[in-house]
């Protein structure tokens, strides 16, 4: 008699489920009434009080092949595009988006209405109608981001590690002098070498202080922000202006157009037409997206940023982790004063970043703190930089100061800003010491 088989069982199968995060009411009425006046600026200033004349957008740039223009109607092609904005307003009010789409419709809206904005203001030409250069407008926003991309980079990275970088407009300020200087005595290449250095020893300082004496980040930001005011504004003085010829004469990084790649329409003067800066720029932002996301030293730098004590728990340095990344967020912000000196003008003047540091903060907190985010936030700064720069040469209609046109696309990122992201989670233990 044969023995009995024994009985198989099946084996359980886990499924997890992807619960996508719910957008509360008051966050759907909130964005929906945002869309809403948005459209209706669009509808009603940009389309009916625009000029009769119709707007042309070019696309040439200085490309091998130049696209044909586009020719649209000043106040037929707003209208449309308010009466798209508003349709989104009034769905997000009544049956609402998924969270996974806010990016595409903040995305859309923007688009809508700052295309509005840019036919109403080529409405009015004494010719009945103006024409802007796309490209154009694309170059003047890689070159007004560029230094805002890599301030923001380096907040990313240090806020990642747990330290507050409010010392990014320190950084870039001694990167540009020290850039200057030392690109005058020794050659560009010597230059932008020291402007990074220069931007690890500020953060160094912003290292030694917050990690091991455990003074309040914040503070130490702002104190060191002044302090690289002070000193590179002396030494201006003191040094450069007293032989302009030999410490203050760097020259400019010229252009290294990229083979077949800057011939493409639109993308390649965009992006293939650039200084080294720029390119070491693209080669950053990708290096961070995938360290931070994609790495053991990512994982162990975003646990340190999140929860440093179950960190030490497993065995990872906190302290060593956060002098690391901070040390090398400060050469990025050098990087980036080399770019405002010796990358756009050539000599140091005082205090050319101007804030620049500042606005990039406020880039890292739009981005959510990663670096897709903050690239982002940071080319939609300079997007409307450049814009802001254009509105005083379009043939705007009426008698509208310009200053009042300036105005208007950062009031419409702010209302984007406060009816799309709301409240905003920095990493856990941001600004707090350790241990």
């Amino acid at each position: 008699m044969s023995a009995a088989a024994p009985e198989v069982r099946p084996e359980a199968v886990v499924v997890h489920d992807v619960v996508e995060p719910v957008v509360s009411l008051r966050t759907r009425v909130v964005t929906g009434a945002v869309l809403v006046v948005v459209g209706l600026v669009a509808v009603l200033g940009w389309g009916l009080g625009s000029g009769s004349g119709d707007a042309t957008f070019r696309f040439g740039g200085g490309a091998a092949v130049a696209l044909p223009d586009l020719t649209v109607p000043g106040v037929v092609t707003p209208v449309l595009l308010g009466a798209v904005v508003v349709a989104l307003g009034l769905w997000q009010l009544a049956r609402g988006f998924r969270a996974k789409r806010t990016p595409v419709l903040i995305a859309v809206t923007l688009f809508c209405f700052v295309v509005a904005f840019l036919c109403w203001a080529m409405s009015g030409g004494d010719r009945g109608g103006g024409s802007l250069d796309v490209v154009q407008l694309l170059q003047s926003t890689v070159f007004l981001a560029t230094p805002l991309i890599l301030g923001a980079m380096a907040g990313v990275l240090g806020e990642r590690s747990g330290v507050v970088n409010v010392a990014i407009e320190g950084q870039m300020l001694t990167g540009a002098f020290a850039g200057a200087l030392v690109g005058s005595l020794a050659g560009l290449a010597s230059g932008i070498v020291g402007a990074v250095v220069s931007g690890m020893v500020v953060g160094a300082l912003l290292a030694v202080f917050a990690i091991r004496y455990r003074v309040n980040q914040v503070i130490l930001g702002v104190v060191l922000n002044a302090a690289a005011l002070g000193f590179t504004g002396w030494a201006y003085k003191a040094v450069m202006q007293t032989d302009t010829a030999r410490y203050n004469s760097p020259g400019v990084l010229q252009r290294l157009p990229v083979p077949v790649l800057s011939d493409i329409p639109v993308i390649g003067p965009l992006l293939f037409d650039a200084n080294v800066v720029v390119y070491v720029m693209y080669v950053l932002i990708i290096a961070l997206q995938v360290v931070l996301f994609r790495t053991r030293w990512g994982l162990r730098t975003r646990a340190v940023g999140e929860h440093p004590k179950a960190a030490a728990t497993l065995g990872i340095g906190v302290q060593r982790v956060r002098y690391t990344n901070v040390v090398v967020a400060g050469g990025m912000a050098g990087l980036a004063g080399a770019y405002l000196s010796i990358g756009t003008i050539g000599p140091f003047t005082e205090n050319m970043s101007a804030g620049k540091g500042f606005i990039a903060l406020a880039a890292v907190i739009f981005g959510r703190w990663s670096p897709k985010g903050a690239l982002g936030a940071a080319l939609l700064f300079g997007f409307f930089n450049a814009l802001q720069t254009l509105v005083g040469i379009l043939p705007t209609p009426g008698l509208v100061p310009s200053s009042f046109l300036a105005m208007l696309p950062y009031l419409a990122t702010i209302l984007a800003v406060a009816g799309f992201v709301g409240r905003v989670r920095p990493p856990a233990a941001s600004g707090e010491p350790y241990p």
